[in-house]
């Protein structure tokens, strides 16, 4: 047999470069028992190798089409319309022609035959491609299947296919098409089967789409077709649709759209007994390969037939136990404020840092919450914490407890008090302060971190080797005293609570709603808000200079080269010692900076230049402290005047002594918050840069190609390697690639052991037509435009603008002094945006669901942020 075509049957692993994947996974599905195939074979990519590789024409093209970027759509159909028209003008080699009529002959030349495209970055787990290139039904004839080949190839370059690629990141000029030949069935029914709900991801769900005919209507959108789910050996849903028209094949070629008969419209397109059949195929292909699968069918006298089987690559990975039991996990990104995906070293070393019972899944972090829903007490305790977390968390769990099927349902008289109104939800009352408000105590609690912190930085430099990994496994006890310490906990719930009776208590007595969020103002002690105004200081520095303001305009993102260049102008010393001052005290911070292997800005301070730009158009000299006193301003004035409302009531001494208790408590405890996390990330950047240094040494030995490789190790596989002097680099490589698909996922808020995603929704009465509801974390109205922004290195903004970001962890509070109000997708009450947006005096809504999606950048925009929600202007 020529390498140049083979059959279905021949196919193993080892040719996923000659076949594609689509070709690849028929050729398996042709080797299982009780699997039906329609017969074929494939071309070979050596065909197409052949047919492309003299022509300087579309070498020539290739090389342009390499030039751009996703978003030159008119270049890109211009250079792929003409790279389609080279290759359907050329000449398929003679013995590439001989090989598919040999073959022909074989199968038999007069039948109808499909003709499908396959290509080399094809129903693979990390890219699907489904869709990307073309397929041709019901081809008759040597001559008509030779041209079809040739329109298979040309599919390469659809602008679609094109566009996909370079999202992805597939190189053109690395990605092949096979195309496979296949005899037509003629199907009563077709469709698709997902072996894991598509819609909630539940991998216990068999989900079928089913029409009459072709399934070319129902890819097409050309009917609506059947749904039928089966779970647990039984069918679980139907939905039968209206079946007005369906696609059959033409006995001379092609096909044709033909109405469907008046009394097959509205029946059920699957008898049961057929549903049942298929789904129990569905899981045997599943288990073949080892994954979720979307598998296309079609139903001809009686017999199934599989026409393609690739893996599901928008399924959320699902966090891996070793039992059967039931578990509910709920996100910790959502927690602190960062989705995004973390690294294996960051992943170790947040294991290492908390006492939770954490797992993995997709690069993230989750709990599980299922025993803490079993019991009655420990239900109401995480329900109360996650609803002023995200609402939108507890509203999943809420589901899941009410539908009993993951956790057993409640007695009544337990399930009584229900969540939310356990005695504990809210501080009683009349409880007095329980906890001296003097600031000195949250200034003690910090010097001792900060001494603690020098010691460490000091005494690692002398460490190397095996000891420098026991000496950080040491200091991370000396972390997590900081981060778990009983006294610091209860200044900061002391903070919490007092917010809390405040916006009780003052609303009760008063009317007003959210009182403490002005009263929060400008509080003393805030890390993360001082680093905001701080970075204000470095442009008033800088804005001296236009040199320098010219410089920093043109420095690339990576800043190679910037403090070298920048020495060298006028106030160029003066600006680099303003920056360096700011590094010396938030230098270990970063955008995701929970995750270890983040770049620091001290590792990359040309990540600043956009927000300190932003901040010399904005503001003037001094900026920053008069923000801060005006903010300090306001909160006193509302102090004052709140007290002396409370006394004209009635007990209005006691209710204004009681007040002022929790005032002091808010203000003087408030600002401590945001401490343990800058303490974590100050011990992290130091326990990096340690780490690189051995990681440098390995490079040297050989054993790593490049120091970055560590961060896709864990803490105790980069233990194993120092020690050893070796490393497979195959386990990087691949996770490097893992790292990528996770970048595309987006991580639920709650999963199920079952892969079912659970989500929440908000339960609100009289929000405006339009509007987007979210958590009101900062009171205040404002409009302005939406500065839809993913990265700080977008940072353009102008005074007046809106943010609306997925999620903002501390290193974008340097933002914050420029805009009127934010949004985000992630965050709570107490999460670093709401925290220092109420210090800022922003009004804010966080938790609105896919806020930078619905929500155009540019657009104008009202915010509500007592109320909690957006009306887009």
């Amino acid at each position: 047999m020529s390498p140049l075509v083979f059959g279905l049957q021949e196919l193993d692993h080892t040719q996923l470069w000659l076949v594609g994947g689509k070709g690849l996974n028929l050729g398996v599905l042709s080797g299982m028992e009780g699997i039906r195939v329609p017969e074929g074979f494939c071309i070979t990519t050596e065909c197409y190798r052949k047919a492309v590789e003299p022509n300087e024409a579309y070498h020539a093209l290739l090389e342009r089409l390499n030039t751009f970027h996703p978003e030159d759509r008119e270049q890109i159909g211009e250079i792929s319309g003409e790279l389609r028209r080279v290759i359907m003008e050329t000449e398929l080699p003679s013995d590439v022609a001989d090989a598919v009529m040999e073959l022909l002959s074989r199968y038999g030349d007069e039948y109808a035959y499909a003709v499908r495209s396959s290509a080399t970055a094809e129903d693979l787990p990390q890219a699907s491609f489904a869709g990307q290139q073309d397929t041709y039904l019901n081809i008759i004839g040597l001559d008509a299947i030779l041209e079809h080949i040739r329109k298979c190839w040309a599919s390469l370059f659809t602008d679609r296919a094109v566009i996909y690629r370079m999202q992805h990141g597939f190189d053109h000029r690395r990605v092949h098409l096979s195309v496979i030949i296949q005899r037509m069935i003629v199907p009563q029914a077709s469709g698709i089967l997902f072996t894991a709900d598509p819609v909630t991801s539940s991998r216990k769900v068999v989900a079928i789409d089913a029409g009459y005919g072709l399934g070319e209507a129902l890819v097409s959108g050309l009917v609506s077709a059947d749904h039928y789910k089966v779970q647990a050996g039984r069918i679980a849903a139907k939905v039968i649709s209206a079946k007005h028209l369906a696609v059959y094949g033409l006995g001379e070629g092609g096909t044709e759209t033909r109405p469907v008969p008046a009394d097959q419209q509205q029946a059920q397109t699957l008898t049961d007994t057929e549903i049942m059949e298929l789904a129990r195929l569905g899981r045997q292909i599943e288990a073949h390969f080892g994954r979720p699968q979307d598998i296309e069918w079609c139903l001809a006298e009686g017999i199934f037939y599989i026409l393609q089987s690739r893996p599901i690559t928008t399924l959320y990975p699902i966090p891996a136990v070793d039992d059967e039991e039931k578990h509910v996990y709920v996100s910790v990104g959502h927690q602190q404020m960062m989705t995004d995906p973390i690294k294996p070293l960051g992943l170790s070393f947040y294991l290492l840092t908390t006492y939770a019972p954490m797992r993995t899944a997709g690069g993230r972090l989750f709990v599980d919450v299922a025993r803490n829903l079993a019991s009655a007490a420990g239900r109401d305790m995480l329900l109360n914490t996650l609803g002023q977390s995200d609402p939108l968390i507890k509203d999943a769990l809420l589901s899941i407890i009410e539908r009993g099927d993951i956790i057993a349902p409640f007695p009544e008289d337990e399930a009584a008090a229900g969540p939310g109104n356990s005695p504990s939800a809210m501080p009683a009352a009349d409880n007095e302060a329980q906890i001296d408000s003097d600031p000195a105590i949250a200034a003690e609690l910090i010097r001792s971190s900060e001494a603690s912190i020098a010691e460490l930085k000091h005494h690692i430099q002398s460490k190397s080797g095996a000891a420098l990994f026991d000496f950080i496994m040491e200091d991370i006890q000396e972390l997590r005293k900081t981060l778990f310490n009983q006294h610091s906990l209860k200044i900061i719930m002391a903070a919490m609570d007092a917010s809390a009776w405040i916006n009780r208590r003052i609303y009760e007595w008063l009317g007003e709603k959210n009182a403490a969020d002005t009263l929060t103002q400008s509080v003393p002690g805030n890390i993360t808000s001082e680093m905001g105004l701080a970075l204000m200081e470095v442009a008033d520095v800088i804005r001296a200079y236009p040199k320098v303001i010219a410089y920093l305009k043109q420095v690339k993102e990576d800043g190679e080269g910037f403090g070298e260049e920048l020495g060298k102008l006028a106030g160029g010393h003066e600006s680099l010692n303003a920056i360096n001052g700011f590094l010396s005290k938030y230098g270990m911070r970063c955008p995701g900076e929970i995750d270890i292997t983040r770049t620091r800005w001290s590792e990359n301070p040309a990540a600043l230049i956009p927000v300190i730009l932003t901040n010399i158009k904005n503001f003037g000299p001094g900026a920053g402290k008069r923000k801060f006193a005006q903010g300090r301003q306001a909160a006193l004035a509302h102090e004052e005047a709140l007290l002396e409302r409370l006394k004209q009531l009635p007990e209005g001494e006691h209710k204004a002594r009681a007040t002022q208790l929790r005032i002091d408590l808010l203000r003087n405890f408030s600002g401590y918050r945001e401490y343990p996390k800058y303490a974590m990330v100050s011990r992290y950047f130091i326990y990096k840069q340690a780490l690189v240094k051995e990681a440098e040494q390995l490079v040297q030995a050989g054993v790593l190609h490049h120091p970055e490789d560590i961060f896709f190790l864990s803490f105790e596989e980069l233990h194993q390697a120092v020690r050893t002097r070796t490393q497979d680099k195959e386990i990087i490589r691949a996770r490097k690639e893992e790292y990528k698909l996770f970048e595309k996922l987006t991580p639920p808020r709650v999963i199920t052991s079952d892969g079912e995603i659970i989500t929440g929704k908000y339960h609100r009465d009289g929000l405006p037509a339009g509007a987007l509801a979210g958590l009101p974390v900062s009171s205040g109205v404002i409009e302005g435009r939406a500065r839809v922004m993913l990265s700080m290195e977008e940072a353009d903004l102008e005074e007046g603008d809106i943010l609306v970001t997925a999620f903002t962890d501390p290193s974008w509070t340097p933002l914050f002094v420029s805009i009127k109000g934010l949004i985000t997708e992630v965050g709570g009450l107490m999460t670093h945006g709401a925290v220092i947006a109420r210090e800022y005096g922003l009004p804010a809504v966080v938790g609105v669901e896919n806020a930078t999606g619905l929500i155009q950048d540019g657009q104008r925009i009202r915010l509500h942020g007592t109320e909690g929600y957006i009306e887009i202007l």
